[in-house]
């Protein structure tokens, strides 16, 4: 099964994320982490988006979809993935279905993880306190947040048009989350 989840940044992506990784064997294929990987290894392209980053821009589509086909192999032996933080655009998405479509495997599910933008921002707030991050400080999320709305939510009409978009309240407890997410995954499609 390959899976998207899908909000703006701090929705706790990452976090179900690694939930699914522990519980489907699922591999988790995480943009922010792809990127900070290649920040902290120093090399070009690493300081190339180090600079986008701390602006609070997005990278481009050719970097991030070269480290998602990279990654494939992978996925696939797992017998599945969870994009976490990819797509971001139509043409992104588009991207995805054909790298996919080229394999025989496609997007199985999207789950959306409906959240309040100012609670967002107070999460942020805090998780930059505490781990100052750089592209968790409260200027540039807000930079990320719109670009999220602007880019990424009308994205939500696509994975709807092809009937694969479930919509889960991402307010809640970790649990009560996680247990919205898997009653969608279980669901007979």
């Amino acid at each position: 099964m390959n899976l998207i989840l899908f909000g703006p940044p701090a929705a706790g992506k990452g976090t179900q994320a690694k939930r699914l990784v522990d519980g489907r064997n699922m591999v988790q294929l995480s943009t922010g982490d792809m990127l900070r990987a290649a920040i902290a290894s120093g090399s070009e392209l690493g300081k190339k988006v180090a600079g986008v980053m701390e602006r609070g821009e997005l990278v481009t589509d050719e970097i991030v979809i070269a480290l998602i086909e990279e990654r494939l192999p992978e996925t696939e032996a797992a017998g599945g993935a969870i994009f976490d933080g990819f797509p971001r655009t139509l043409a992104q998405a588009k991207a995805l279905d054909e790298m996919l479509a080229k394999r025989g495997k496609k997007i199985d599910l999207v789950v959306r993880l409906k959240v309040d933008d100012a609670a967002l921002i107070e999460r942020i707030a805090g998780r930059f306190a505490e781990s100052g991050r750089p592209d968790d400080n409260p200027e540039s999320f807000k930079v990320r947040l719109s670009a999220y709305n602007d880019n990424t939510a009308p994205l939500l009409p696509y994975y709807e048009g092809q009937k694969k978009l479930a919509q889960v309240d991402g307010m809640g407890s970790i649990d009560t989350v996680a247990a919205a997410i898997d009653k969608a995954l279980d669901a007979p499609r």
